[in-house]
C-alpha cells in the first residue's frame, strides 16, 4: 500500500489553496477545531474510524472525504497530507480492520479445533459450537465499528485500484478460514465432499454479512445481544434439521 505520510508528530498546517475534492479549506471553519496538537497517532484512528463507518455506509465510490473531514473535526487537506488520496486512505482503513478481523477469527476457530484438521470443530457445545463461536467473535471485533465489515466486500471498488487489491487480500484471508471451518465441520459429521464444503463456505459468508447487515439496522442491540440471539436462531435451525 502507498500512503503519503508526514514525518511530524502531531497534526501539521493545513495545505494553502484548493483541496483536491474542490473544496476550499476556508469553506468549513468548524472543521478546524480541535486539529493542532494532537498526537498523530491518535488523529490517524480518528480518521480511519470516520473512514470507516464512511466507507462502510456508502461504498468508496460514493463515500465522501469532506463528510470523513467534518466527521474528525478536521480539513480534507489534512486526510490528504496522511494518507495520499482517497484510495490510499481506502487501503489503510482495509488494512486497520482486516487484521482485526482474522485475530478474531482465527483465534476462535483455534479454540474451537477447527484449524487443526482433527475433525473437533464441533465438539463441545454440539454441532452449532463453530459458528457461534466465530460469530460471537466477529461480533465482538465489530463492536463500534460495525460497518467496517462492508470495507472489505465493497463491489463498488474499482478492478485492479489499490484499495481493490487491499481488500481482496483481506478477503481472500478471511474466505480461506471460512473454507477451513465449514470443510472442518463437514467433516465432523462424516462429510468430506469438497463441492458441499465449497457451497457451505458461500453460505456462510453470506449469512456473516447478512447477520452484520441487520445488526446495523438495529443499533440499540450490542454484541452479546448479537450473540445470543445467534445462539438460539442456529439452535432453531439444528432443530429444524
Amino acid at each position: 500500500m502507498t500512503t503519503a505520510r508526514a514525518s511530524t508528530p502531531s497534526d501539521p498546517p493545513d495545505s494553502p489553496g484548493h483541496d483536491r475534492d474542490g473544496d476550499q479549506p476556508g469553506d468549513r471553519p468548524h472543521a478546524r477545531a480541535g486539529t493542532k496538537g494532537v498526537p498523530r497517532a491518535h488523529r490517524e484512528q480518528q480518521i480511519l474510524d470516520a473512514a470507516l463507518e464512511e466507507f462502510g455506509r456508502r461504498g468508496h465510490a460514493a463515500a465522501s472525504m469532506a463528510e470523513i473531514a467534518t466527521r474528525v473535526g478536521v480539513t480534507k487537506p489534512l486526510l490528504y497530507t496522511y494518507f495520499g488520496s482517497k484510495d490510499g486512505l481506502y487501503a489503510a482503513c482495509v488494512d486497520d480492520v482486516g487484521p482485526r478481523l482474522l485475530t478474531a477469527i482465527e483465534e476462535s476457530m483455534t479454540a474451537r479445533g477447527a484449524t487443526s484438521g482433527s475433525g473437533e470443530a464441533a465438539s463441545g457445545s454440539g454441532e452449532e459450537g463453530l459458528p457461534y463461536a466465530v460469530l460471537t467473535a466477529l461480533f465482538r471485533a465489530l463492536e463500534g465499528r460495525r460497518h467496517a465489515w462492508f470495507v472489505l466486500y465493497d463491489r463498488t471498488l474499482r478492478p485492479g485500484s489499490e484499495p481493490w487489491r487491499a481488500a481482496r487480500r483481506h478477503r481472500e484471508a478471511v474466505d480461506g478460514l471460512a473454507a477451513t471451518g465449514t470443510a472442518a465441520l463437514l467433516r465432523a459429521q462424516g462429510n468430506d465432499d469438497a463441492l458441499d464444503a465449497d457451497a457451505l463456505k458461500h453460505l456462510w459468508t453470506g449469512t456473516v454479512g447478512a447477520l452484520i447487515g441487520w445488526w446495523i439496522a438495529h443499533p440499540e442491540l450490542s454484541a452479546e445481544d448479537m450473540s445470543a440471539r445467534c445462539a438460539r436462531l442456529l439452535a432453531a435451525v439444528r432443530i429444524g434439521a
